[in-house]
């Protein structure tokens, strides 16, 4: 890419290519804007020799090569896990855009995007599902540059988010470098039409570092319950949401808990709560999650709550996370899709209805255990004095094979 660009001879001849992407400014789009602080950690020459020499034998002719060439990259970061922060698991992202179905005058934000791969997800979206759309222009000056919004306080992982975005052909994200939770943040309100996130479930924070109107939603200091807050603050009327949260958020019973649920069945609108077997996330951490799907209406519409309870996604759930052939992620998408038709499943299913009025009477508890009911096999024994009669028959059997021992003993 840095081909592209173009600088006089001598000047070029002085400086490195990073250095070259500090000072092109706009040029190099929203990379460049982030590159302040980046090192080059290739050691040697001889080292980057090797990397480039493999790199150009791939060919790169389209967007797809480049961008899964660059993700595959991104899953070898060893520093997955820290503060909280984890790579999530891309064939699940995919899973939550599906569902969402991005369209086409959707403004869509991560409110803590890490290396964008939300973003990412629902741009590759757009283009396997609508491709027609990009022969409007319109169309594709929106897809460049206000469709996609992602947060992020930490300048690498938006370094990184900036060239994921660029190599799957997004040329001009919206990328801020702010705490998503502070005051920095505070005027984006009713701003986007849909969110996807997998936001940080780790540690707390101070009152007086989170944003006032996020502490009038939900009085808390636990991170999983403000994201939530800060996520309907900035959808707009009619948005749409799909958001990773700890399994702690479903069924919690402090009072910030039962309010920032209570909130999203009552005065929105609830669509689906997909609870993940806890191996989904390792080998960086065994948590059990769920997946929240609702729209924001500030005037409810929680009619039922769909649940589904996933046993598998198509991978192992220990460390090694191998391939697997049981797979629910096909199952949910045409599913969630076709949600009247679940209105005559029963509560032994793997998924299911349930109405706002019982949810409401189980204090607003949303974990799937609550509403599931097990159906145990009934199991007939034999009468007692029948089992002590084969009891004696096996030890006559034993005594006599002890006796024949003996006897070939001498």
């Amino acid at each position: 890419m840095f081909a592209l660009f173009t600088q006089p001879q001598k000047d070029m001849d002085d400086l490195t290519a990073f250095e070259l992407m500090k000072q092109l400014g706009t040029k190099a789009g929203v990379f460049a804007q982030y590159m302040k602080g980046a090192t080059f950690m290739i050691p040697t020459p001889r080292l980057l020799d090797q990397v480039v020499e493999m790199i150009n034998a791939i060919s790169m002719d389209d967007r797809d090569t480049k961008g899964d060439l660059y993700e595959y990259l991104l899953s070898k970061i060893a520093t997955a896990g820290t503060n909280g922060q984890f790579r999530t698991p891309r064939h699940i992202i995919k899973m939550m855009v599906e569902m969402t179905q991005p369209t086409s005058d959707d403004t869509i934000c991560d409110p803590s995007c890490g290396t964008a791969g939300f973003l990412v997800a629902a741009s590759e979206y757009v283009h396997d599902h609508h491709a027609d759309w990009f022969n409007d222009q319109t169309f594709r000056d929106h897809y460049n540059s206000n469709m996609f919004t992602g947060i992020e306080f930490d300048s690498t992982m938006l370094r990184i988010g900036a060239m994921n975005l660029q190599l799957h052909g997004v040329d001009s994200p919206q990328l801020v470098g702010v705490d998503a939770l502070s005051e920095a943040n505070a005027e984006r309100r009713d701003a986007y039409s849909l969110i996807l996130a997998n936001p940080p479930f780790k540690g707390s924070l101070d009152y007086d570092s989170v944003e006032g109107s996020l502490l009038k939603t939900v009085k808390t200091k636990k991170t999983e319950l403000l994201f939530l807050g800060l996520m309907l603050r900035m959808l707009k009327i009619g948005g749409r949401c799909a958001v990773i949260i700890p399994d702690g958020v479903l069924f919690g019973s402090s009072n910030a808990h039962k309010k920032i649920r209570q909130t999203l069945i009552e005065d929105h609108k609830l669509e689906a709560v997909i609870s993940m077997p806890s191996g989904v996330f390792k080998p960086y951490a065994g948590v059990s999650t769920a997946v929240l799907l609702f729209t924001k209406t500030n005037n409810g519409g929680t009619d039922n709550v769909w649940f589904y309870d996933m046993q598998s996604d198509g991978y192992s759930l220990d460390d090694k996370r191998a391939p697997a052939k049981e797979d629910d992620i096909p199952d949910i998408v045409s599913r969630f899709k076709a949600l009247k038709k679940e209105a005559k499943r029963s509560r032994t299913d793997q998924s299911f209805l349930v109405p706002f009025d019982e949810i409401k009477d189980n204090d607003w508890d949303l974990s799937i255990n609550r509403y599931k009911e097990i159906v145990y096999e009934e199991v007939e024994y034999a009468p007692p004095a029948q089992i002590i009669a084969e009891i004696e028959a096996l030890d006559a059997e034993r005594a006599e094979a002890l006796r024949v021992l003996k006897g070939l003993l001498g």
